[in-house]
């Protein structure tokens, strides 16, 4: 449940003061009281920690105006210095000093403190100042604090230099930047990928002058969003786990959510919401836009605590302050992701405490499963339904035949031979089941249910590893539940080599075939994550993980180049029983160097990101139009709810920046030796632009993925096979867009388009070369 805040200003403060009930409270120790008992139920307040008197002596020290008399200015340059060296508040400078004031008190940093001003000893005595009052909430033992928006785009990283000090000056307490979720001025904005005139030379900046001043010659502002301004402040500052992010709600929202969903990847830790963001509905009670509306529902999965400012000034007609707080409350129950985890039987209720948790895939090979693992998987009744169902309708069309067998292969616990007892009972088959078992743990559990449940007429268990195993007789129907996240990450591929032995020549498997999905995407607590641990080894490991505060960064557009593909991207097919088998005499394949696979694929990034690693996903068919998914786009169409998987995560080191339209190209193998199995990985990013700006010639005519080539089914990015072209093309629906593209990108034969070449921006490192950090052992 999300905490909700009531914002005092300085002017409630003050009213508060003039009360003639306060008696020996203080007017915080009264804010917190009316907040805490009042209609509005809040569990904490808002407040600035310091007041009028204290910006007021500030300016004085350190705004100096060149009007003032020579022996002034050094009188007042005197008492700066010796500020400067011993930072202090004076008691009336603050609004609280003590201990029992601060708690349930979130204390707002001055926001006239221009850490990102254009003047350097501005900025310089801005910093001063920060610290000081950072150093005040310390000593209050306040636990977050809240500090003021960046507002100069020029001097963002002069702002995220005095955060990260004032980060490692500061132990314990987190620092939330409030940032405005969106900059309607800045989006209006077109930016220009044209290499842009020089600057003219500019005067230096001056201390004697307010930090708003508008120097003539000052630098264009910058087009950065305010998500860019974000990004630059928490790289700047490491990562750093105490920095958490204020999303300030009062601009106007924008109508694309591709947009808004940055935001979804970040440490929102709280929402800033003014009543000025409210709208009077019909009968005069304050409501949101629709727009605000879906943004707070989608945002509500992340648990953020919410801040009401200015409830109190009773800008709409009817409601009074309440009606806000009760407003935002149902927004939040009725947020799809709450209604889902507060539903029993869906992923997110089953996966409570696992969202964003890092854990090792499984080494079904190498590791015998605990009873513990196999009794949560076998929770999940979609997946078992489902194979059952796979099972019934495989035999409904072998009614022909007059005994079928069936071998299921890796038992377990026995979940699937009592699915396909059902399915024979369904089909009212003759059928026999063999179930094959190497963990003796699981094989005693076997062994007890054979003996309760099944009986040697309808089951016979066999002890082994099926890959060296022989069954008694050839079977017509092999069934296994043998997938990993990416589908064949946990040897599935390796594994049912050797089971295939045991099919008939016109005998099936179920699953059929299963296939391998990726997506780029960003997500700072998973990055966050994966370097928590020191061990460099932690960067180059995939992991299973219920994927939550993630933002996919592609979309389904071809990209101005017409070279991208989908969204989530396909890699590659494993299938079964082999079609092209060189075999042994004894069934077994000769290598595993069919198993060996590789992918190259290019995704349009239609919005500013940072891609921190991939979603790996995968989808299976069972048999005939029966299967099992985790494609984040066909799950709920396919098996909804199923538990049993959660998604691959796949990292990077380094944190790879994308700049809007830019295109991301991933290179993903699949190899193998001997002794193990590994994936490793690489990606390059391309941005478009028009070619007359290309002038070299090596770009121009070798490099570009759009240049001639005598194969015309080949691209530099992306072979024609990996990447699959969506054919419709979103380009005229695409307001930032500042490339004029003649005609249809879809239409453009060869893959190529005149007027765009590609260049390359940035790469990454290839991770897990050799399998030295992460590997499936055979």
């Amino acid at each position: 449940m999300p905490m909700f805040c009531s914002h005092y200003t300085l002017d409630d403060l003050a009213k508060l003061s003039q009360r003639d009930d306060l008696g020996d409270d203080t007017p915080i120790l009264r804010a917190t009281s009316d907040a805490r008992h009042g209609a509005g139920e809040y569990d904490a307040i808002c407040v600035p920690l310091t007041n009028d008197r204290w910006k007021a002596r500030w300016r004085e020290l350190c705004i100096l105006s060149p009007n003032e008399e020579q022996v002034k200015l050094a009188e007042i340059e005197q008492r700066a210095e010796a500020w400067r060296s011993k930072p202090a508040f004076f008691r009336d400078e603050v609004t609280i000093s003590r201990l029992d004031e601060a708690e349930g008190v979130i204390p707002l940093i001055s926001d006239w403190l221009e850490l990102d001003a254009s003047d350097e000893w501005v900025r310089h005595d801005a910093e001063i100042a920060l610290q000081q009052e950072l150093a005040f909430a310390s000593y209050l033992n306040a636990q977050t604090v809240i500090l003021p928006p960046p507002s100069n785009r020029t001097q963002v990283g002069s702002y995220a230099r005095a955060i990260n000090a004032c980060l490692n000056s500061i132990a314990f307490m987190e620092f939330s930047v409030r940032v405005p979720i969106y900059d309607a001025v800045t989006v209006m904005q077109v930016p220009s990928r044209s290499p842009s005139p020089a600057p003219s030379p500019v005067e230096p900046a001056s201390r004697f002058s307010p930090a708003s001043a508008d120097a003539g010659g000052s630098p264009p502002e910058s087009n950065m969003t305010t998500w860019d301004m974000w990004d630059t402040i928490r790289t700047i500052c490491g990562y750093n786990p105490r920095l958490t992010l204020t999303l300030d709600l009062t601009p106007p929202l924008p109508l694309s959510s591709t947009v808004l969903n940055q935001w979804l990847a970040e440490p929102v830790r709280y929402l800033w919401i003014p009543a000025t963001t409210f709208i009077a509905n019909a009968k005069g009670y304050p409501v949101l836009p629709k727009g605000t509306q879906s943004f707070i529902r989608d945002i509500m999965k992340l648990q953020p605590n919410v801040i009401l400012s200015g409830t109190k000034c009773k800008k709409h007609a009817r409601g009074g302050e309440v009606a806000y707080t009760q407003y935002v409350r149902h927004l939040e129950k009725t947020s799809p992701h709450v209604k889902a985890v507060n539903t029993a039987g869906t992923v997110e209720n089953f996966a409570q405490g696992y969202q964003d948790y890092l854990q090792a895939p499984l080494q079904p090979l190498m590791d015998n499963l605990q009873s513990i693992t196999y009794q949560t998987f076998e929770q999940d009744p979609v997946k078992y339904r489902n194979y059952e169902e796979a099972i019934y309708l495989a035999l409904k069309d072998r009614q022909h035949v007059e005994r079928i067998t069936i071998c299921v292969a890796g038992a377990g616990r026995g979940p699937l031979v009592a699915r396909a007892l059902k399915a024979i009972d369904r089909a009212k088959s003759h059928a026999f089941v063999y179930a094959v078992e190497k963990n003796p743990n699981a094989y005693v559990t076997l062994q007890e249910r054979h003996r309760t449940e099944w009986g040697d007429e309808k089951v016979r268990l066999l002890y082994g590893d099926m890959r060296s195993l022989d069954v008694p007789e050839k079977v017509d129907i092999l069934v296994s539940e043998l997938l990993g996240s990416f589908g064949d990450n946990e040897l599935s591929p390796e594994c049912l080599d050797g089971a295939m032995r045991f099919l008939k020549p016109e005998g099936i498997s179920i699953p059929a075939s299963y296939t391998a999905y990726i997506a780029p995407i960003s997500s700072s607590k998973l990055y966050n994550e994966t370097r928590a641990n020191k061990d460099a080894k932690s960067s180059e490991t995939p992991y299973v993980v219920m994927l939550h505060a993630i933002n996919i960064l592609s979309d389904n557009g071809p990209g101005i180049s017409g070279t991208c593909g989908p969204r989530v991207q396909e890699c590659w097919e494993f299938e079964h029983p082999r079609k092209d088998a060189a075999l042994t005499e004894q069934g077994l394949p000769l290598t595993n160097s069919h198993n060996v696979r590789s992918a190259k694929l290019t995704f349009h990034i239609p919005h500013a990101g940072v891609l921190h690693g991939f979603g790996g996903y995968f989808e299976a068919v069972l048999y005939g139009n029966v299967g099992i998914s985790i494609h984040p786009e066909r799950m709920a169409l396919i098996s909804k709810d199923m538990l049993s998987w959660f998604p691959l995560f796949i990292p990077l080191k380094d944190p790879l920046y994308l700049p809007a339209d830019a295109e991301l190209t991933v290179s993903l193998w699949r190899l193998t030796d001997a002794r193990k199995v590994w994936y490793e990985w690489y990606a390059e990013a391309f941005l478009p632009v028009p070619a007359s700006s290309v002038s070299s010639p090596i770009w121009k005519d070798a490099m570009s993925p759009l240049s001639t080539s005598p194969d015309s089914s080949f691209s530099f990015l992306s072979p024609k096979p990996s990447t699959p072209t969506v054919l419709m093309s979103p380009l005229l629906d695409v307001p930032h867009l500042t490339l004029e593209v003649p005609g249809s990108v879809s239409a453009m034969p060869d893959r190529q388009q005149d007027g765009v070449s590609l260049v390359k921006i940035s790469q990454t490192a290839l991770h897990n070369p050799g399998g030295r950090s992460s590997w499936i052992g055979l």
